[in-house]
């Protein structure tokens, strides 16, 4: 199979979609690789990187998207790479398509065929190359919300995990998954005073084991967010449906309420957010004010930290891409429910029921394609 990588061209996005590693991997088994000049170079590795191990180097990304059979990417594609994909391709990557209609739109007027990162399933209902992005935004979030919590950066000036004699930072982490863990853990490991929330019981209990009594796990109601939120200096959103729209859980009147100077770090942006007063922002320009409490929105935040994310992303996406470049997508997916999970668009259709009832459009039954 022809395998083309872009460069990522979203905002301050320096990951790429295969490691030298992984490219090495595919072609092993007989795959052509051709890899977009400068791909890497956010991450420190340099065409030759890609040449040693067998890939061909193109000059500009529209030779990826004209020539390629499967294109592998990390961020969604741009309105000007929708526009480059065609009837028959393959495109691999996040897609996050439930708050995007332009693109869903532009996906579907393609024709290409779409699998999402964030829908491909594993056992127990795990989401296995969502994991390792969330784990890394979950400990970015920590950091990040601790940054803007200084006083130059519009915060409260409160220190994270305070001094001896005075209180130390108090965070609310709304969410116990894979973000939300990972967020309270870093916030934990600072210092902080963290209260986590979740609606599931047998979730609490695992946490408050993990965390042998060192963080707060509390059931979340309404009335327990707006009792945490407005007591606390920061504030994680960290809540997911998979493949759908986020629930509102914070409420503009809520943000009101808060004290000027705290902050909060929407994880769940990338779905539309969890905060009435969310909207995406970029790594150039990272938040804003709405009442005098710091937003931090972030739509890919794990680009901030492009090599870490790089390789863990690769480890857990390149059996899939291996499986769909050896046998093709459809036989792929016959054999793997979990990968049939990730299909979200095919030739005019939409695959995906969250995005279809999030944006009112017609659902196909991915298993009637294959």
């Amino acid at each position: 199979m022809l395998i083309g990588v872009p460069k990522e061209i979203k905002n301050h996005e320096y990951r790429v979609g295969l490691s030298p590693a992984s490219a090495k991997e595919l072609a092993s088994h007989g795959h052509e690789i051709t890899v977009a000049t400068g791909a890497a170079s956010g991450i420190g590795l340099t065409d030759e990187d890609y040449l040693k191990v067998g890939c061909k180097i193109a000059a500009t990304n529209e030779e990826i998207f004209a020539n390629s059979e499967m294109i592998i990417k990390v961020k969604e594609p741009q309105p000007d790479e929708c526009k480059q994909l065609s009837q028959g391709q393959l495109l691999f990557t996040y897609l996050h398509l439930a708050p995007d209609p332009v693109q869903t739109e532009l996906l579907l007027e393609s024709g290409v065929t779409a699998v999402a990162y964030e829908t491909v399933t594993g056992p127990n209902n795990s989401l296995p190359l969502l994991a390792p992005m969330s784990e890394v935004a979950g400990r970015l979030a920590a950091q990040a919300g601790a940054h803007c919590l200084e006083r130059a950066q519009g915060g409260i000036g409160v220190l994270m995990g305070g001094v001896p004699g005075t209180e130390p930072a108090k965070v609310l982490v709304i969410g116990g998954g894979v973000v939300g863990a990972n967020a309270a853990y870093i916030a934990r490991g600072m210092g902080a005073n963290v209260t986590i929330l979740d609606r599931s019981i047998p979730r609490l209990r695992e946490l408050d084991a993990e965390f042998q009594g060192k963080a707060n796990v509390v059931y979340s109601t309404k009335e327990a967010i707006e009792k945490y939120a407005i007591h606390s200096d920061l504030v994680i959103g960290a809540v997911l449906l998979p493949g759908a729209s986020a629930p509102k859980l914070i409420s503009r009147e809520l943000i009101s309420k808060m004290r000027p100077g705290s902050v909060v770090v929407d994880v769940a942006i990338d779905q539309g957010g969890c905060l009435e007063t969310s909207k995406a922002t970029t790594h150039e320009n990272p938040t804003f004010l709405v009442d005098d409490v710091v937003h931090y929105c972030v739509a890919n935040m794990p680009g901030a930290v492009p090599q870490t994310s790089t390789y863990a992303l690769n480890n857990a996406t390149l059996p899939f891409s291996l499986s769909m470049a050896n046998q093709g997508w459809q036989k792929a997916m016959q054999q793997d429910e979990h990968l049939l999970n990730g299909l979200n668009v095919h030739d005019g259709k939409l695959c995906y029921q969250a995005v279809a009832e999030a944006q009112n459009r017609e659902f196909t039954d991915p298993a009637s394609l294959i």
